[in-house]
Parts: structure tokens; sequence; C-alpha cells
């Protein structure tokens, strides 16, 4: 059985860099929450806002042990007006036999407002609350 697992995060700005580092503590989070292994995976869909254009989040994800076979693609957010800016999504597919009520989906960052029952808090997450202010 295939199971979705979501998952957001912001970044300050669009630095490839931040980008990178945001995406590994994302899928970090998220495949400690349900213990996932990469092979498990049937797949993950990235998306990223429009403001985001520095590097692919996909590169970060294969960077991670076991990843490289990973089926990864990316794409763009719809640009609804006033919709939060700066944000990283992932939507893995997860060959699991656990029960929906059981995924631990995880909201980082600003985009934790986004999923309030799915907010994780992680260290730095008042200059999240800044940034989300800002944006």
């Amino acid at each position: 059985m295939i199971r979705g697992v979501r998952g957001a995060t912001t970044v300050a700005g669009n630095d490839a860099g931040q980008i990178a580092l945001r995406t590994r503590e994302l899928l970090k989070i998220l495949v400690e929450k349900n213990g996932m292994r990469p092979e498990e995976i049937a797949s993950a869909i990235f998306t990223l806002t429009t403001d985001l254009d520095a590097q692919f989040p996909t590169i970060a994800a294969r960077a991670l042990p076991d990843w490289k076979d990973v089926p990864l693609l990316c794409s763009r957010e719809i640009p609804v007006p006033g919709s939060l800016g700066h944000c990283i999504r992932v939507l893995i597919h997860w060959n699991t036999e656990r029960p929906q009520a059981e995924i631990r989906h995880a909201f980082l960052r600003g985009a934790s407002h986004l999923r309030p029952e799915w907010a994780v808090r992680v260290p730095g997450d008042d200059d999240a609350q800044e940034e989300r202010r800002l944006l």
C-alpha cells in the first residue's frame, strides 16, 4: 500500500545553500518520525514557490544516504495571491502497511502555520517566526 507523507518548510531567501539545508532538515525529520527507509519510498514530489529558483531541492535529497535511486521531481506551486512565499513542500509516496492515522507529517518553520496540527518545532523556530512576519 502507498501512503502520502507531507512536509513543508521555509527559507529566508532565494539561496541555494538554504534551500539545500532546509530540504535535508525536512526530509530527515519525516524519515525519523515515520521510520522510512529509502528503499520503501516509491517517489517524492517537491514544489517550490515562484520566488525560489536558486537550487533544486532534489539535489539535496539525492545527497542523503541511499536516496540516489529514489525517483524525485520538482515543480512550481500555483502563485495564489497572498500565499506563503519562500516555501518548499514535499509529498513522499511511501510503501508501507501503516494505517493513514499513524503517518506523521511535518510542517516546519514559517510553514508551520499552514497545518498547525502537523507543526514540528525545530531549533531556530524563533527565526522562522521572524521570517514569516517579513514575508
